[in-house]
């Protein structure tokens, strides 16, 4: 018998937060923030935990955070 997970449960996801608005920071943090897939202010998104994604929450921690 499978058993379906949902997205939320699967490995290898992280879920992220927006906090903190893009008002007076550098083009290049804006970017990151558009990168990752943010539309507005605390959106939480998911996605796959790589370290392309992690280099991009480490330039930015400032603006948003992790949440599981």
């Amino acid at each position: 018998m499978v058993t379906k997970t949902s997205k939320t449960a699967a490995a290898g996801m992280i879920q992220l937060k927006w906090v903190r608005s893009m008002i007076c920071t550098p083009v290049k943090h804006r970017k990151v923030v558009r990168g990752l897939g943010f539309t507005r202010l605390y959106q939480v998104i998911e996605r796959p935990d790589t370290a392309a994604i992690r280099g991009m929450v480490k330039k930015i921690p400032h603006l948003v955070e992790i949440v599981k």
